[in-house]
């Protein structure tokens, strides 16, 4: 518990100079490319602080020219820290929309493109895809956890159809990404984190339109997640 403790007071620590510098230099230049590049220092700097040694696979491969949807399995509090700073070269993400009640946070939220999702309401929730698809259609990646919410036990749960929509409605390709390891680092229903190694597989991409419907895109990038994952987690 205690290393969990470090390590969320390093991020709100790390927290201070990214408000102090990163927010007035976005709301006066309307650029947030140095506030992006300075909050997801201090996230993977913190996963890196709790002892977590993380190993990157596969990620070179990818076309910096190309927009991508990344789909990743999703089992720990330290997932999204650990993942998002590792997507070239920014992505946007789907973030809780109570999140954008908080006046400074969300006008610096929207600047980055960030997309507010109610997952609680089919309408809303329909709404958000219509407006990550916007967002990636701009050039920009887009992350999703498209199993909804965390694995308790480290086994890959059912994917939501949701993201699906976005990827066969921007024609934008899929990287499916396995993430091993962090499971036993810090996983669900503890707040206790232990040092550990963590490997991060960029799998080839799959194009939408290579399936003739939705559900066999759907299984495909299961498969590719599931390939990465231990045999007792598939």
């Amino acid at each position: 518990m205690f290393r969990a403790l470090t390590v969320v007071l390093f991020w709100a620590v790390g927290a201070i100079p990214v408000g102090v510098i990163g927010f007035p230099w976005t709301f006066i230049t309307r650029k947030v490319d140095l506030l992006y590049r300075m909050a997801m220092s201090v996230a993977f700097a913190g996963v890196r602080f709790g002892g977590v040694k993380v190993e990157v696979v596969g990620r070179d491969a990818l076309d910096p020219r190309q927009t991508y949807i990344f789909m990743s399995n999703h089992v720990s509090n330290i997932d999204p820290p650990l993942l998002i700073p590792l997507i070239p070269p920014r992505t946007s993400v789907l973030v809780k929309k109570e999140l954008f009640r908080i006046p400074l946070l969300s006008q610096a939220m929207r600047m980055g493109d960030l997309v507010p999702v109610d997952r609680q309401n089919r309408e809303t929730a329909i709404a958000s895809i219509r407006a990550a698809a916007e967002v990636v259609r701009r050039g920009i990646n887009m992350t999703v956890f498209p199993e909804g919410t965390r694995s308790r036990d480290g086994r890959l749960l059912p994917f939501k159809k949701g993201p699906f929509y976005l990827a066969l409605e921007t024609g934008r390709s899929i990287v499916p990404i396995t993430i091993s390891g962090t499971h036993e680092v810090w996983p669900k229903g503890r707040f206790a984190l232990r040092p550990g190694n963590v490997r991060v597989t960029f799998h080839q991409p799959i194009d939408p339109g290579a399936f003739p419907d939705r559900e066999q895109l759907i299984g495909a990038v299961e498969d590719a997640v599931r390939s990465g994952l231990a045999e007792k987690y598939r």
